[in-house]
């Protein structure tokens, strides 16, 4: 009788930890759309570095760009305020899964080796890896730079573009593409890597000295750009993209790529060729 109940209360507190053990198990894939809901605030993990993804104003100081703008209406969708928070190339997924930050928008390539650590919103921009040399170095094409430094930003996947387009290439990495920009320009490199769409405005900003730079016609990469999301929040994934349609169905994406992107700024792209449209690569 006594080996009954002991088998009885075995059973018993067995239960009970499992139990425990669903509860808890609930609680940690608790709906994230409803905490950001709750909290009254959605954070957004962005560069603030990329001009014109996202980029402090240097009038006013405040983060702007075209990510920002649709993170604004990703927000404003949900009812609650935007809240960013700067971050490193290299740091964004970590910062993501961690949970310091809800969703990412911050220049973030849609891949498939990254699809396992991330889920994406549907794809909100398509540019491809260019290379921007400096004139005098007399390099017109992609194999001359074998053996050269080339500088481009830390995690990014440009880096990977760039080593399977010249694998004996002196790769030169640095925290942002501010960093790595200036570097070509103080001579620590010879070449530079960055998304076409960046690296149209960062020749913009050079001006007179723009004769300098010469951005090769060969493109290492597409890259499709989306906001990133942790995995399995479909709730979230769902108002995300929901957004994103809207935008596009109202004319409004096009109205923020030709403000950020378009004529007369700094890319100065002549169209959108794209739409916002699939999450699929």
């Amino acid at each position: 009788m006594a080996t009954s109940r002991t088998l009885r209360f075995s059973l018993a507190s067995c239960a009970i930890a499992l139990c425990a053990q669903f509860a808890f198990a609930n609680a940690a894939h608790a709906d994230q759309l409803a905490d950001i809901k709750k909290k009254g605030e959605m954070v957004f993990g962005v560069l603030g570095t990329d001009e014109p993804n996202s980029f402090i104003d240097p009038k006013t100081r405040e983060l702007v760009g075209y990510e920002i703008d649709l993170a604004k209406a990703v927000a404003k969708k949900i009812g609650v305020k935007p809240v960013f928070k700067q971050l490193s190339v290299a740091a964004r997924i970590p910062e993501l899964q961690q949970g310091h930050v809800d969703v990412l928008a911050a220049t973030l390539t849609h891949n498939k080796e990254r699809e396992s650590q991330v889920d994406f919103a549907l794809t909100h921009f398509v540019t491809g890896s260019k290379v921007m040399v400096r004139a005098a170095s007399g390099i017109t094409a992609l194999p001359q730079l074998a053996g050269k430094k080339v500088v481009t930003v830390r995690g990014g996947t440009q880096e990977t573009n760039i080593r399977a387009a010249v694998p004996t290439a002196n790769i030169v990495t640095f925290e942002n593409t501010q960093q790595a920009f200036q570097a070509l320009q103080q001579g620590k490199g010879i070449a530079y890597v960055n998304d076409e769409s960046s690296l149209l405005a960062d020749y913009g900003k050079l001006g007179p000295a723009a004769k300098n730079f010469t951005i090769l016609p060969t493109s290492i990469g597409v890259e499709s750009i989306a906001l990133g999301l942790r995995k399995g929040e479909k709730n979230l994934k769902g108002v995300v993209d929901a957004t994103l349609r809207e935008l596009e169905a109202s004319g409004a994406a096009n109205g923020l790529f030709n403000k950020w992107y378009g004529p007369g700024t700094r890319p100065n792209m002549a169209k959108r060729t794209f739409t916002i449209s699939t999450d699929k690569i």
